[in-house]
């Protein structure tokens, strides 16, 4: 069965997917077994970014003071309008480049849809909201690859470029560091509430504004000397990210719970079990590394992020604030780093003293 342009379609498109966003992510103790390899390979000196320290996208020397920038991301529908499915979707594979301190250049489409199943519109539609995000980046869709899948799934693979000089990595934050996060969590919450039919009239859209806003301002923040570190938080939420960050740079953190920002609304559908199955496998995946929290807590932080907002790491300054206000941004840290201890755990959490 196939269907037009004036088909009435046949089922929401979060109906066709196991998973939502990034939620939908590979279990991050799963994924490491995964990655492991008993292949040596030959070094390339050229090669600044690999994969060693799960940096947001591969970075190369292009041999005049720039890397050329590699990412590819993915994922299956967190919302029903097909249009704004490929805008998050873009918006969200973006991100890596500028979470790297870069300028996104060009980006094919990756596209999986079931296509005797749904409309063929609303994988154009799809394409089409995938363009809008990437002419607001300032690039073109340059092409791209198809497939016919049981369920659909959509995606860019970006190239960009950055001054080696400028490269933001996970690793590189100091103990002095201060946290900013760039937007506010619970993305995975609202939703999941969505999904379910459960969520207000009212409160439709909070999730999309988010989702769909390009975190452009990574490019400028990395001209900032103060930055030392950067990546964006996506599947593994703010404490799987933060840990890699720590990892990296091998250190500790601490949260002040009561600085990190959060969507309206987020804690009444927390309340309802709005959580999403991605926050389950995170929590498992990290618990041993983190302190307790009481269970709201826990599924905030943990709560998987579709094109969620950058996470920095800078030195005490006026100049970071100051940037991410002018861009409407949050500007207040949420935490620090602190020196590694050598027992867990690696995330420490209390209220802030101001």
């Amino acid at each position: 069965m196939t269907f037009d342009l004036t088909d009435t379609p046949p089922a929401r498109l979060t109906q066709y997917s196991h998973g939502a966003g990034c939620g939908c992510k590979i279990a991050p103790d799963a994924l490491a077994r995964i990655l492991r390899s008993s292949i040596p390979g030959e070094p390339d000196p050229n090669l600044l970014i690999g994969h060693d320290h799960n940096d947001d996208a591969a970075a190369y020397d292009w041999g005049d003071g720039n890397a050329l920038l590699s990412t590819t991301d993915f994922f299956t529908p967190i919302v029903d309008d097909p249009r704004d499915f490929g805008r998050i979707a873009a918006t969200n594979a973006l991100s890596d480049i500028y979470a790297m301190g870069g300028t996104p250049l060009t980006a094919l489409g990756l596209l999986g849809f079931p296509i005797n199943t749904l409309p063929e519109a609303w994988a154009r539609q799809i394409i089409e909201g995938a363009r809008e995000i990437c002419r607001e980046a300032g690039i073109m869709l340059a092409g791209g690859h198809s497939i016919d899948t049981p369920e659909p799934l959509f995606g860019l693979a970006v190239t960009g470029r950055a001054p080696i000089g400028q490269l933001k990595r996970n690793s590189g934050a100091t103990a002095q560091c201060l946290l900013y996060l760039t937007k506010p969590l619970g993305i995975g919450v609202l939703t999941t509430a969505e999904k379910r039919g459960v969520l207000v009239p009212e409160h439709q859209g909070i999730a999309l504004s988010v989702m769909s806003q390009l975190n452009r301002v990574g490019t400028e923040l990395a001209s900032l000397a103060e930055v030392k570190a950067m990546t964006d938080v996506t599947g593994f939420g703010l404490l799987g990210h933060l840990l890699e960050l720590c990892e990296s740079s091998n250190l500790d953190a601490r949260l002040w719970t009561d600085r990190i920002p959060a969507l309206p609304h987020v804690m009444g559908y927390l309340r309802q079990g709005c959580i999403p199955g991605g926050t389950k496998r995170n929590a498992r995946s990290y618990a041993d590394q983190v302190e307790p929290l009481d269970a709201n807590q826990s599924a905030l932080l943990f709560d998987p992020q579709t094109s969620g907002g950058l996470l920095i790491a800078a030195e005490p300054d006026d100049a970071v604030p100051a940037l991410l206000r002018r861009h409407g941004l949050p500007c207040t840290p949420i935490g620090q780093f602190e020196v590694k201890r050598t027992a867990s755990p690696k995330i420490r959490f209390n209220r802030s003293s101001v």
